[in-house]
């Protein structure tokens, strides 16, 4: 049987169009779902990169910061006078209260034993307490600022809890300042 030429024609087109399904069912859509599988995956991977430098950064952020306190506690033991910082307090106050400028009042050290956590090995031999000083004083406000000023140079720290200024018309040169502050003395 001969074929004629339309259907010769019409016979290619079918095997042209049959091997173009052939092609697209057997590599085209396997390709195009492996392609689509492998965006998502690139999208989780740039998810995690995302999330691990955020963590990279947090850590490079956390290790400036301990390096920054470990600078500040370094000069702050440096500050530090073993069992000497009360008599150095005392001192400064003898120091900055000219009679003339500022009148002491009341000056109230109360100790406060600070526990110590569970004993560790290699602890500090150092023991620490806290001293609470509650102070009334009459000062003019030029005196005052420059005492202040001389507590931020005392070689050792000193935490000023409370501060209360008050103006008095009975002693009218002056203010009358009620302080708190703290301090850690060692005991050795």
């Amino acid at each position: 049987m001969k074929l004629k030429s339309r259907e010769k024609i019409l016979f290619t087109l079918a095997c042209i169009a049959a091997a173009i399904l052939l092609f697209d069912w057997l590599y085209y859509s396997p390709q195009s779902r492996k392609m689509i599988w492998l965006k998502g995956e690139i999208k989780a991977a740039d998810t995690k990169l995302k999330e691990f430098t955020l963590l990279s950064q947090g850590v490079e952020a956390t290790e400036a910061e301990i390096n920054r306190l470990e600078k500040e506690l370094k000069g702050l033991n440096e500050r530090i006078l073993k069992g000497e910082e009360f008599r150095t307090f005392l001192r400064h106050l003898a120091r900055e209260s000219d009679p003339l400028q500022m009148k002491i009042i009341s000056l109230t050290p109360q100790e406060e034993k600070i526990s110590p956590p569970e004993e560790k090995k290699g602890s500090s031999p150092l023991q620490y307490k806290k001293v609470n000083v509650q102070m009334v004083f009459h000062s003019t406000y030029s005196k005052l600022g420059a005492y202040l000023k001389g507590i931020e140079e005392i070689p050792f720290l000193i935490h000023i809890d409370s501060l209360q200024v008050e103006r008095n018309e009975e002693i009218q040169p002056f203010l009358k300042v009620i302080m708190g502050l703290s301090m850690f003395v060692t005991s050795l």
